[in-house]
């Protein structure tokens, strides 16, 4: 499985990642649960859109220096390609939902 990530969200992930210092350790182990099961299989996954070619998901991801709360992780997926293209991540006590803008952006270019 191939990883990459749009330079939004590695500007997203440098400036949480100042506040919550475990965040590139567990965004680690999440890859590893995305190598299983790119779409998940519970409740804390959601496919917000698909097409022939990608799947928009929504993921719960659960940051150790937040005890009960947990962040959000927009990440898209293309099976024929087996690439994870990460697009946003947000702590939910910050911001309400995602960035739509934001999605509507990456599928454009897609």
């Amino acid at each position: 499985m191939n990883f990459n990530e749009l330079p939004e969200f590695s500007k997203d992930c440098k400036h949480l990642g100042k506040k919550y210092r475990s965040l590139p350790d567990d965004l680690e182990m999440f890859k590893k649960v995305l190598v299983e099961v790119p779409l998940g299989t519970d409740k804390h996954f959601a496919v917000l859109f698909q097409n022939e070619k990608v799947k928009i998901a929504k993921a719960r991801f659960f940051c150790r220096y937040l005890k009960n709360n947990t962040m959000r992780i927009i990440y898209s997926y293309c099976e024929e390609k087996k690439e994870i293209i990460f697009i946003e991540i947000y702590y939910k006590g910050d911001q309400q939902r995602e960035n739509q803008q934001r999605i509507r952006d990456f599928l454009k270019s897609v």
